[in-house]
């Protein structure tokens, strides 16, 4: 039997060890980012995608003394962006911008050349956006069950637009149809903005649009808002009941987080979510993100994660039910 003093050393040496191997990993944290630091968003400049990467790319050039400088992928919905971060080296130094889209593409584009949830490590979840329903003030429903008594009686004949096949105006609207049960038609533009145009002539009768692009049409008068895609009642829009008061378990929101390579070092993504947390705690950054018509979306890595497959599994089934194909 050893005696008390050996056992001591052989204790004492294994805690050592293990300390002594957790130093490059403590070192690798500490110092990073020692360089730029990119954060790529599938969207052009301006967009709402672009705009919370720059945002959270601020808080961190100031948090963590290196440039967080984004740069603008677009294309393919998203994918462009998407392919260019998961082909980086996993260092740190290439983050993406997750959307939503990038949940609804894994379905709707069959022959993308890698697999979101398996290439990507999540980091942290950012904001979650609602929509609002709406319609132009000619049609007669004023209420969400008037709208769906309107389509059930005029099957095919109200028009839904968005602003492009699998949007998430789009797949919102045709997870309503399928909870609903009623048949509009899709009518797809190239880009939000000139769908809510149309809306607002009256070429086209309803739409689930962003708040902030919405909003003041709303208090113009010159659309009629009827519900919100939240599971809750909003802030903004205090007297807009959620779509779910009517169809129990309906809920679409549009959401936003950071996303690295698969591989990228634990400790660094351990980093990088303790200071986006750390920005969804402060009163300013908190004020631009309900600017954008957003609530926070804090969490760990696991949580942002789960959420990823969350989405990805729901829109899956909206996207076949409603057969959409990429264009």
């Amino acid at each position: 039997m050893a005696r008390p003093s050996h056992r001591r050393q052989f204790l004492q040496g294994a805690i050592g060890a293990t300390a002594l191997a957790a130093l490059p990993r403590i070192a690798r944290a500490q110092a990073y980012p020692t360089r730029p630091v990119r954060i790529v968003v599938g969207t052009v400049a301006g967009a709402t995608p672009d705009i919370v990467a720059r945002l959270i790319g601020g808080w961190l050039s100031d948090r963590l003394g290196q440039p967080f400088v984004t740069e603008n992928r677009p294309g393919a919905g998203g994918n462009i962006g998407a392919e260019a971060v998961v082909r980086a080296a996993p260092d740190g130094y290439t983050l993406h911008l997750a959307a939503a889209a990038n949940a609804i593409n894994a379905t709707l584009y069959g022959n993308l050349s890698f697999n979101y949830l398996r290439d990507m490590t999540p980091v942290a979840g950012f904001a979650r956006t609602p929509l609002v329903m709406e319609v132009n003030p000619s049609v007669p429903a004023k209420t969400v069950p008037e709208l769906i008594a309107l389509a059930k009686a005029n099957p095919g004949k109200l028009n839904m637009a968005s602003g492009g096949i699998g949007t998430p105006q789009h797949v919102s609207g045709e997870l309503f149809k399928l909870m609903a049960g009623v048949n509009m038609q899709h009518v797809p533009y190239r880009g939000a903005a000139l769908a809510l145009t149309d809306l607002i002539g009256g070429q086209v009768q309803v739409m689930l649009d962003t708040i902030p692009a919405s909003i003041e049409f709303i208090r113009a008068g010159k659309l009629h808002a009827l519900a919100v895609t939240s599971a809750t009642r909003l802030e903004i829009l205090p007297d807009l009941p959620p779509i779910g008061d009517v169809l129990p378990g309906y809920e679409a929101t549009s959401w936003s987080g950071v996303a690295a390579p698969r591989g990228t070092p634990a400790d660094i993504v351990q980093k990088l979510n303790q200071e986006i947390n750390a920005a969804l705690a402060d009163p300013g950054v908190l004020a631009r993100i309900a600017d954008l018509g957003s609530t926070p979306l804090p969490g760990s890595p696991t949580e942002f994660g789960k959420l990823l497959a969350e989405e990805t599994d729901k829109w899956a089934k909206v996207v076949k039910f409603s057969g959409a194909k990429s264009e």
